[in-house]
């Protein structure tokens, strides 16, 4: 998803505009009622037009002070509470569609200031089977969405024949039908249950890559996308920079938030197609 740094441009929004509207109160605004008061003394009937000039506010006080509320409501909605975002693969597939619009639930897993993304106040924890944003481990300006599989402490396995294990439990999956995917060729649509979470995954029917295991160290979570041979997840990430033993995990504090539902869809190019509301609804 984008690498723009909105909430660190938003904050310098909210700042700019905050100032110009203090600089108003404190400073400006008084020397234009001096400067009016001075000129009523100055004359026996004072002109409207003189009056509305001497008392007109500069542009950009004008179109801080006009900005400002708005900013800082969507600051606070954006930095605390829900944050939208836009799908732009395929690897949540089934359950996310590419150009799906989203909204993410930022205080589901704890108060964070902006822009340094601290946790301040804890509020809840990531569970198996959430939808969950977050910035990439080799690149925190991007942010991913994937599904929580692994906890702090758990091991997870997964098989050369694309079968799940949390802790040694196989993660049951059932067959419901096949399909075809552009990519992927022929694929298989699976019903699994993870945690109290029961959604739909793909699978391809061809050979993919071999599996590995993998044990989640303290404060770090383990993620896998539904299109289960089409995401780029904690089983292929590999950054020499990053601890052998963290490798492919996701830590605590690049988490963005908990995806809950979908508002409307557009795919790219948008301009050659209609938004569309049929995949509306809560994300499982």
């Amino acid at each position: 998803m984008s690498s723009l740094n909105l909430p660190l441009l938003l904050v310098i929004a909210v700042a700019v505009c905050g100032v110009l509207g203090l600089l108003d109160l404190v400073y400006l605004a008084p020397r234009r009622r001096a400067a009016i008061a001075r000129y009523e003394g100055s004359v026996a009937e004072p002109e409207p037009q003189v009056l509305e000039k001497l008392g007109k506010e500069p542009v950009l006080v004008e179109y801080g002070k006009s900005f400002f509320p708005v900013l800082f409501i969507v600051f606070v909605l954006r930095s605390f509470l829900v944050e939208p975002f836009q799908i732009p693969s395929g690897s949540m597939i089934p359950t996310l569609e590419v150009g799906d619009y989203i909204l993410v639930n930022k205080f589901a897993y704890g108060i964070r200031l902006p822009v340094i993304d601290k946790k301040v106040i804890e509020v809840g924890q990531p569970a198996r089977g959430d939808v969950m944003v977050f910035r990439y481990p080799s690149d925190p300006s991007v942010n991913y969405i994937k599904r929580v599989i692994g906890l702090p402490g758990d091991t997870i396995r997964y098989t050369d024949d694309k079968h799940l294990y949390v802790n040694g439990q196989l993660i049951t999956d059932q067959q419901l039908s096949t399909a075809y995917d552009p990519e992927l060729g022929d694929i298989a649509v699976y019903k699994e249950r993870i945690g109290d979470v029961e959604h739909l995954i793909h699978k391809a029917i061809r050979p993919t890559r071999a599996g590995s295991q993998w044990t989640v160290p303290a404060g770090h979570y383990f993620m896998m996308g539904d299109n289960r041979d089409n995401s780029n997840d904690s089983r292929y990430w590999d950054d020499p920079s990053i601890p052998r033993d963290m490798q492919g995990m996701v830590p605590d504090g690049n988490i963005v938030g908990k995806a809950f539902a979908v508002w409307m869809s557009w795919p790219s190019p948008v301009f050659s197609h209609f938004p569309s509301f049929s995949r509306v609804g809560m994300i499982k």
